[in-house]
């Protein structure tokens, strides 16, 4: 199938009562446009980033009773898993989509990334759009506009993701669930697609640091 974009019918999924029913509702309609969105970006990350991508879809398999709050698929160039390396997502909450460059708690080398990512704030703040937002916990809705964010704003979230084991590092975009690109494939594609694009260079940091 070719991607349809994400509609009010794929938000509702999270008002299903129950892991099973949510879960179905999420093979059903999530993630066969999660497929067709997914190898597409992957293509365009595998020549951003110079080296072979794939792409991952959450299936939510450690969940035993409580249905997932969000969803997601991730690209990255470990063709076994993601979660241990810098990677690349788009998912859903019930009231968004979030695109983000992703750098989890399970990576090994956290706090190599930050040192790295503290030696080049100038850099990044001028590079990284205004617009951008940053979250600490990819299970959580909570984001910090990167506008907000001076210099010594920027040194301090990097010492808290260096420093608190379970702090996260996702920095992108979130788009309302109303917002009308939502529904327009092509513009929605080519949207997360210049997102990326613009985070490439934060990835190629993280995937270097030492």
């Amino acid at each position: 199938m070719s991607f349809t974009g994400f509609t009010q019918h794929d938000f509702d999924t999270f008002a299903i009562e129950g892991l099973d029913g949510r879960m179905e509702a999420i093979r059903e309609r999530i993630q066969p446009k999660f497929k067709a969105l997914g190898d597409s970006l992957a293509q365009d990350l595998s020549l951003f980033a110079g080296t072979e991508m794939f792409l991952h879809i959450a299936k939510h398999l450690r969940r035993k009773i409580n249905p997932p709050v969000d969803t997601w698929m991730a690209i990255c160039p470990n063709k076994r898993g993601y979660k241990q390396v810098p990677h690349f997502q788009v998912g859903l909450f019930d009231d968004r989509v979030f695109i983000w460059l992703a750098l989890i708690y399970e990576l090994p080398n956290k706090s190599n990334i930050a040192t790295t990512y503290m030696n080049q704030i100038d850099r990044i703040q001028k590079e990284i759009p205004a617009d951008f937002v940053l979250s600490f916990d990819h299970m959580k809705k909570d984001v910090t506009p990167l506008a907000d964010l001076d210099r010594n704003a920027w040194n301090d979230a990097l010492i808290r993701f260096r420093d608190v084991k379970k702090v996260e590092l996702l920095i992108g975009r979130n788009l309302h669930f109303q917002d009308p690109v939502l529904t327009k494939p092509d513009e929605l594609e080519s949207l997360i697609k210049s997102t990326f694009e613009k985070l490439i260079p934060l990835y190629q940091l993280a995937v270097d640091a030492k």
